[in-house]
């Protein structure tokens, strides 16, 4: 049976949104006009859809086309992401990893799917992949060193335990 996180953990997903959020901000010198908030969304693996959920990433990010419903002109049309947690798999590192916290380790995944976001907003990066695995080798070393250099200066408590696991990204 597939566990989905519980409330507490929620809360931890929603603290890590929050966080990662200012941290990509800031990183990047985004304005308030520039920054993405109406342009993505978090989602935990109880709300995805049948072809949102994926095995073997912790996340992935996926674009769909927005329209706001009172346009019809084509030209209204812009790109929402998705960041779409995969509890089934976090939960099972946490599992195998027991080093690892969570709240440490959904920051670091909430950084590295903004890091994309923004990335893929900014033209940076071409969005044409379906899903995370598909991303080149080298984006995704990118994005990792990207979201180590962010955290790295954070001093964020269990942070050292979750660069382990991902050393051989930078």
């Amino acid at each position: 049976m597939t566990r989905f996180f519980n409330e507490k953990e929620l809360e931890q997903v929603a603290t890590a949104a929050l966080r990662a959020e200012e941290m990509v901000y800031n990183y990047f010198k985004l304005s308030s006009s520039q920054w993405l908030k109406n342009r993505y969304d978090i989602k935990t693996a109880r709300d995805l859809l049948p072809h949102e959920r994926v095995e073997g990433p912790f996340a992935q990010v996926l674009k769909y086309e927005g329209r706001h419903q009172e346009l019809s002109l084509g030209s209204s049309v812009f790109s929402l992401y998705h960041v779409c947690i995969q509890d089934p798999a976090v939960i099972m590192l946490m599992v195998e990893q027991p080093r690892i916290g969570l709240a440490p380790f959904l920051l670091y995944i909430l950084v590295h799917e903004l890091v994309h976001v923004v990335r893929f907003a900014r033209f940076e990066h071409r969005y044409e992949n379906a899903c995370e695995a598909d991303v080149t080798l080298e984006e995704e070393k990118k994005v990792h060193g990207i979201t180590h250099d962010i955290i790295v200066s954070q001093n964020v408590a269990g942070m050292p335990q979750v660069f382990e696991f991902y050393e051989q990204w930078y």
